[in-house]
């Protein structure tokens, strides 16, 4: 059954039990009303006709009442041996009480009896002797409920078919309610089915709603997750082509080496050597995309321990000098003593990485500053160079795998492959912390990496 349909039942149904308790409630009050109604005229009556006659049983006399005024009266008597004995009526075709069952009690009594076919509503009122504490006959009244059953019958005829009509009615206006609330939704859906078949993740569902509306929301998040996948798959593209285009270039070399040595029959060093750096060369991107991969999906292996990062950032400092060849001048800043908590050998991977770029964007004669300072409970590392800067256009994707701002780099030898600053993003994230940069063309760039600091109570203990 389809959404629509059951929406339609559910209002249907409820709107059909309000009802049925409705037209309960107005049949029952106005049976309760009507019979209160004979049972007032029927009390009042017995109260005129024991106020106009002596409290003596064949005084007792019932008022000249014609039949068609509703209302029969019955005068009994008791005999010598206490039975009741019919002593006058207006109803004369009626010799026996009105209702037997209780002509014998000593309260006044309502019931509801049948008399030849005839439904009767009857008082039965116990008279007592006048001084003394003792019965001396009964008053029945009768009053006819035909009026009421006509009644009741009129109401519940008109109760039934209004209610039919108003549940029909209902569940028409319901089904189109529910049909046009449910509209933006067949609308969602069809738009799925197409981009299912054409692969086209471009595609938007039109706001067909009010954005504060359930349908707006609705609609919002589908297209916004449309949004994410298109960027996913668009992502997910670029990087098969880098891959591609990365593995490529070595290969390449490979095969024009082998097939010159081929061609001259013979081993050459050179050959060789240019065969030995391609390979390690994929080697090490092969290893930076498994290491990726396990970043992204917080697989990474990591060791959790406390360590000094001023102690990690003068290694650093001292590698930085080597790999800088002295083309490029390395500087040591501000430099805290700061007590970290997580993997030793990845964090000193990421400022390696940093440290890594930073020489290969800064021209000969510039310098490169890392420093370090505790901040506000974090530990602030910050390597800054004196480079070209970085663009305004490409510092939101200066992180993406693969992403260079300088597209020109791209075939250069010796430059990486593009995954450093994504790698360090992601095991800095994996420590909790964060990493942003900050640059300006001509002038420079600085990365900056923020982790919390460990406790003092966490350092290690040394002897």
């Amino acid at each position: 059954m389809s959404l629509r349909a059951r929406l339609t039942v559910w209002y249907t149904a409820v709107l059909a039990g309000v009802l049925m308790l409705f037209s309960a409630a107005v049949y029952g009050l106005l049976s309760y009303s009507l019979v209160a109604q004979i049972d007032a005229n029927l009390d009042k009556t017995s109260a005129d006709i024991l106020a106009a006659s002596q409290q003596d049983m064949r005084t007792v006399t019932p008022p000249r009442i014609q039949l068609t005024g509703n209302v029969y009266v019955q005068v009994w008597g008791l005999d010598a041996d206490d039975e009741p004995t019919l002593i006058t009526t207006n109803l004369a075709t009626i010799e026996t009480p009105f209702d037997a069952t209780t002509l014998t009690s000593r309260e006044r009594v309502y019931s509801t009896i049948l008399l030849e076919g005839a439904r009767l509503r009857v008082l039965t009122v116990p008279v007592g002797v006048a001084g003394v504490d003792q019965v001396a006959g009964y008053l029945q009244l009768a009053s006819s409920l035909d009026v009421v059953d006509r009644a009741r019958s009129a109401m519940a005829i008109l109760l039934m078919s209004g209610s039919g009509i108003g549940i029909l009615i209902a569940a028409l206006v319901g089904y189109f309610a529910a049909k046009t609330a449910l509209k933006p939704i067949d609308r969602v859906t069809n738009t799925a089915v197409q981009i299912t078949r054409a692969d086209d993740l471009s595609k938007r569902i039109p706001l067909l709603a009010p954005p504060q509306s359930e349908v707006g929301q609705l609609i919002l998040a589908f297209n916004e997750t449309l949004e994410r996948l298109e960027a996913l798959f668009d992502a997910q593209r670029r990087f098969l082509a880098d891959v591609s285009h990365e593995l490529r270039t070595p290969l390449t070399t490979i095969r024009g080496n082998v097939d010159l040595m081929r061609r001259m029959n013979a081993l050459d060093a050179s050959s060789l050597d240019a065969i030995t750096t391609e390979s390690d060369r994929m080697t090490r991107l092969v290893q930076d995309l498994l290491l990726l991969a396990q970043a992204e999906t917080g697989r990474l292996p990591m060791v959790k321990e406390c360590f000094e990062l001023d102690t990690l950032l003068l290694e650093v400092f001292q590698q930085a000098k080597v790999l800088s060849h002295g083309q490029v001048q390395v500087k040591l800043g501000d430099e805290d003593q700061v007590l970290v908590e997580g993997d030793r050998d990845r964090m000193k991977q990421v400022l390696l990485n940093l440290v890594a770029n930073a020489i290969q964007y800064t021209p000969e004669g510039g310098s490169i500053t890392l420093s370090l300072r505790s901040e506000g409970g974090e530990a602030v590392l910050a390597v800054s160079d004196t480079g070209k800067g970085i663009a305004d256009e490409d510092l939101p994707r200066i992180f993406d795998r693969f992403y260079r701002a300088d597209p020109a780099r791209q075939s250069q030898e010796g430059v990486g492959a593009g995954l450093g600053l994504s790698i360090a993003y992601w095991i800095t994230r994996l420590h909790g912390g964060t990493i942003d940069v900050e640059s300006k063309i001509g002038e420079g760039s600085t990365f900056t990496v923020r982790l919390p600091q460990a406790m003092e109570e966490t350092r290690p203990l040394t002897l």
